[in-house]
């Protein structure tokens, strides 16, 4: 029974990172191919380090 637990654990596992991987692959492909998105991914992380190093102020 804990082998059987282990192995769905692991294959779920597996799926989530395989998920992950695959997103970040089509966010990168969408952000090639469609400049705004880059530019509005910058944005977002530039606005999102400013709040972050003035909230820590």
């Amino acid at each position: 029974m804990k082998l059987l637990l282990r192995t769905v654990a692991s294959a779920f596992m597996f799926a989530g990172i395989l998920a992950g991987c695959l997103a970040i692959l089509l966010l990168v492909i969408l952000m090639v191919r469609f400049p705004p998105l880059l530019i509005a991914v910058v944005l977002a992380c530039w606005i999102y380090r400013r709040q972050k190093v003035s909230t820590n102020l």
